[in-house]
């Protein structure tokens, strides 16, 4: 290098200047490291022996430090890691991305087409181990540089902190010592330093190692982390050359000199960056080439999603062997997902994406209670931090703008585009489209350059499906709502004219404070009374702006309640379960190619708009360089009181007002969603599959105010015991519930005993048909009736009580002061139960209406309860379709119980019943001489005879 550098004296000179430096520093460390004689054969062998031990049990001391001290950073999980899911050490869920050799032609020359094939099968490169990266490369010649590049959410810096721990546990055996740097740490350090100060600055416990390090032959590891975001010049004229250790130079001037091999020729480096970034090394610097490729095999997905989801703590607090169930189901129909190569095989090619697939299965099955930072904003919020904080699109760029801010309004242009347009599918034109508009300058051509070969392929991946390979899609489906959110509200939606309006209102107003005191100065001097006036004219434009610019956040307001209640989607999934689709797949016969595909849903885009606006989220996104002002989020929220909250009143669809409930939950604003909640009087979520996340999400918007709820509707819900807890506070305050449907056995019947006894309870309407209650949980709910005082109406139809869960009914029936209408139909109770139930009734005080349809009464058991029904009038059982001689006034109400419930009921038993009723009328009927009971009866009688019909040959 020297002698090409410095070919004439003057060089020459250079050079043994730079040679005599580095053989006294030489010269200085063996005799620091021999000892302080300065006589040093003068010393007896035993004494230096000696000596040359205990620094050796310094040195091995100072190294087993080190590594102990880098194992605990580098095995430190980052917030997001803890704050979603439970924290997993590296060894646990830590899969080895494939690396393939490379080389500087296959860095310069353009991308080939972005398909799935060139993405996922790369057969031809050769592919190397993390352990082979040193070694000897094809021609045999000894590598010491290694460049290892890949674009974002490859994992570049976790396989660096994978290797740095695995040396640390011994397993990297090559290297005695190993020294990371982060180039953003050396980035904004401008001071000069040299290289002994700047590793004892990081590491203070190796100043007994670097004697060793400059004066022996030591296997030494450097290993530079993120090159992009030094901007380096290996020109001998941009950098100087440097060989002493102990010289304060820039540190990007270190970090050039080791590499050129001039400082520390020994030492082995291995440097990550982007794949813009590693052209910028001269190739005659670098040893080997290697790209990350991340998990081209789908293999490596499977491995790294049975790891991650197969952790102990994945699941929470749930019985082991129901949440291992629940564990290896979920990843069995992930491996299905990924087998059919769907466009999520595409997306976990990214290793980073694989995390965020993981967090939000996590967040969507293993969550019990939401904390108030716990959203899905927040997750893909802290998944770009992950991926682009502090990051930089091109450092050698002078405007640094961010890589965030960049993506924002490029690619989320394009996504916004797309969600107005119901559109997933982009081609070329679209693309060009959106980046390069406003391509007017070099410096812009560059940063697409850069973030085309570096950012792309992380956003946009090439379609899977049959017919459109050579159109893109957003590589997380998601990640288009989220986007196109991100860009609305930061203001990137604006006219030609409201772009020019606001720059024109700065420049205006900054002139304005430069002439007013020119102006003051002037109208004291001089008599002209026009000035003041024009100053104030100046004035004017920045004022009236400001006010045109507010209707900016209306629209901003409109767009999300728009979005949010759009009626074409009300019949839709909710949208967790839509997320829930895009990466389990939907279980059933695939679409047929030919096959027209259902309109694009985008349900997500206005939930995302509020959630970005809360103020955690906002933190974050400012550290990514996309700001939010406090007051422009209170301007939005305000105007969202006029849209989103009066249209939020409308009775929406059960699907639809759990996305309203989400939406509120995630936009994270507590004066806001109690003022939507207090209009919420009636909830109807019916047939909405109520996963702990829904329950805690319902909890926890609700807890924003304490009003009274008149109807919950929570019908067909897939609820349990512990859902029954999540929504206790929910379930105090409503009048009425319905519970139907839902398989709550005697666990539950425990959660609803205690939510019966509790003293702020106001239930006072309860149905549990088609619930298997059973006997233990009739004893609970007896419990809960002795001591309640709210509850008026009770519903036990088809609950398996039995007579022994009727008879503890009864017992405690007398000590309640308030039902009036219960209802035990359909149960299989005998005579004996059903007359003991009569018994009791007759004695309370308030009850006038007991349901026994459809048990097994007999025809002595049905005179009883007549005889019971003539002693004390207000006392109204309903058994059969008939009351003596007449026709029950309730016999359409029966019908009607039994058409409603014949879906969830015995269809043969409930055929046999009907015979029996038939039977019923007709012997009735004949017991009559009144004409006008005998048409009753008829009448009655061709209902049961049609019902019987059509249960006959399936309509009904």
């Amino acid at each position: 290098v020297c002698s090409s550098s410095s070919p004439g004296p003057a060089g020459r000179s250079f050079l043994r200047r730079s040679l005599h430096r580095s053989s006294i520093s030489l010269h200085r460390g063996c005799a620091r490291y021999q000892g302080d004689s300065q006589d040093s054969s003068a010393q007896p062998g035993s004494s230096h022996q000696g000596q040359s031990q205990l620094r050796s049990v310094a040195f091995s001391g100072a190294i087993k430090k080190h590594q102990k001290r880098l194992s605990a950073w580098f095995s430190h999980q980052p917030n997001e890691e803890r704050q979603f899911g439970p924290s997993f050490s590296l060894d646990a869920v830590h899969v080895d991305p494939v690396i393939r050799e490379s080389s500087l032609e296959e860095i310069l020359k353009p991308s080939p087409d972005l398909t799935v094939q060139n993405q996922l099968q790369q057969p031809c490169r050769k592919v190397i181990g993390l352990q082979n990266l040193f070694d000897a490369d094809a021609c045999g010649r000894q590598v010491k540089n290694v460049v290892l590049y890949g674009t974002v959410g490859t994992g570049k810096s976790t396989l660096i902190k994978k290797m740095v721990v695995d040396w640390c546990h011994g397993r990297l055996p090559r290297f005695e010592l190993v020294i990371p740097f982060s180039c953003e740490d050396l980035s904004h350090s401008h001071a000069h330093v040299s290289l002994r100060r700047l590793i004892t600055k990081k590491y203070q416990h190796l100043r007994d190692v670097l004697p060793v390090l400059e004066a022996s032959d030591l296997r030494v590891l450097f290993i530079l982390n993120s090159l992009e975001r030094l901007n380096l010049d290996f020109r001998l004229a941009g950098t100087e050359l440097c060989c002493d250790p102990n010289e304060p130079v820039p540190p990007s001037t270190i970090v050039v000199n080791l590499l050129r091999k001039y400082l520390l020729p020994e030492a082995s480096i291995i440097v990550t960056t982007r794949p813009s970034a590693a052209r910028r090394i001269p190739a005659k610097y670098v040893g080997r080439y290697a790209e990350i490729c991340g998990f081209s095999d789908t293999n490596l997905q499977k491995l790294y999603f049975q790891m991650r989801l197969s952790q102990p703590g994945c699941s929470g607090e749930r019985s082991q062997e129901r949440s291992s169930a629940e564990q290896e189901n979920l990843v069995e129909m992930l491996s299905r997902n990924l087998e059919r190569h769907n466009q999520i095989t595409a997306a976990c090619f990214l290793p980073s994406y694989c995390w965020l697939v993981c967090t939000t299965l996590h967040f969507l099955y293993f969550t019990r209670m939401v904390p108030p930072s716990q959203t899905l904003t927040g997750i893909y919020t802290s998944f770009l931090r992950l991926n682009f904080s502090g990051e930089v699109l091109d450092g050698s760029d002078p405007t640094h703008i961010s890589m965030m801010k960049y993506v924002a309004k490029t690619v989320g242009k394009l996504a916004y585009e797309g969600v107005m347009s119901r559109k997933i599918c982009f081609s070329e034109e679209d693309l060009r489209r959106c980046f390069e508009v406003e391509m007017k300058t070099e410096s812009e051509l560059n940063l697409l350059e850069v973030f085309r070969s570096d950012v792309f392929r992380f956003f946009l991946s090439p379609c899977v499906q049959p017919g459109k390979e050579h159109t893109f899609v957003f590589t997380i489906p998601a990640m288009q709502e989220y986007l196109a959110a991100l860009y609305v509200v930061l203001g990137e939606k604006k006219t030609l004219a409201q772009r020019v309006g606001k720059e024109l209102s700065e420049i205006i107003g900054k002139v304005s404070e430069d002439v007013a005191v020119v102006v003051n100065v002037v109208s004291k001097v001089l008599p002209l009374r026009f000035l003041p006036v024009l100053f104030n004219l100046l004035k004017i434009f920045p004022r009236y702006f400001s006010r045109v610019s507010g209707k900016d956040k209306d629209a901003i307001a409109h767009t999300m309640a728009e979005e949010l209640f759009k009626e074409e989607d009300y019949y839709n999934d909710d949208v967790l379960d839509q997320i829930n689709s895009s990466i389990l797949g939907v279980e059933g016969p695939m679409r047929h190619p030919d096959e027209a595909p259902d309109d694009e849903v985008f349900e997500l885009f206005p939930i995302f708009m509020g959630g970005i606006l809360s103020r955690r989220n906002r933190a974050i996104l400012e550290q990514l360089g996309c700001s939010i002002k406090n007051l422009a989020a209170f301007e939005i929220a305000k105007a969202m009181k006029k849209t989103v909250i009066r249209k939020g009143r409308r009775g929406l669809p059960p699907s639809e007002l759990m996305d309203y409930l989400f939406f509120l939950h995630e936009f994270q604003n507590e004066f806001f969603t109690a003022e939507a909640v207090r209009s919420l009087r009636t909830l109807n979520l019916s047939s909405v599959k109520m996963t702990p996340l829904k329950c805690s999400v319902l909890a926890s918007v609700m807890s924003t105010t304490c009003h009274e709820v008149e109807e919950l509707n929570l019908i067909s819900c897939n609820l349990d015991s512990s859902s029954l807890r999540t929504l206790f506070p929910v379930l105090l305050r409503c009048k009425t519930l319905y519970l139907q449907l839902n398989s709550l056995g005697s666990d539950a019947c425990k959660e609803i005993r205690d939510l019966l006894l509790h003293d702020k309870c106001v239930v006072s309407n309860l149905r549990l048909t088609n619930n298997p209650v059973g006997e233990q949980g009739a004893r609970y709910l007896a419990e809960a009736l002795a001591g309640n005082r709210s509850l008026t109406r009770l519903s036990l139809l088809h609950t398996s009580l039995g007579d022994a869960g009727a008879e503890a009914i009864a017992q405690h029936l007398a000590e309640n002061r308030h039902l009036q209408e219960l209802n035990l139909g359909y149960n299989s109770l005998t005579d004996a139960a059903a007359l003991r139930v009569v018994e009791v009734a007759k004695r309370h005080e308030t009850l006038d209406k007991v349901h026994l349809y459809f048990n097994d009464i007999s025809e002595d058991g049905k005179r009883a309860l007549d005889s019971l029904r003539m002693d004390r009038d207000g006392v109204r059982a309903l058994v059969f379709l008939t009351a003596g001689t007449d026709v029950s006034d309730y016999w359409s109400h029966i019908l009607n119980v039994v058409q409603r419930n014949l879906p969830f009921w015995d269809r043969e038993r409930v055929r046999q019943h009907l015979a029996l009723l038939l039977q019923d009328l007709e012997s009735s009927r004949s017991q009559t001489a009144n004409p006008w009971r005998k048409a009753k009866f008829l009448r009655v009688e061709s209902e049961v005879k049609k019902m019987l019909g059509k249960l006959q040959d399936g309509s009904l």
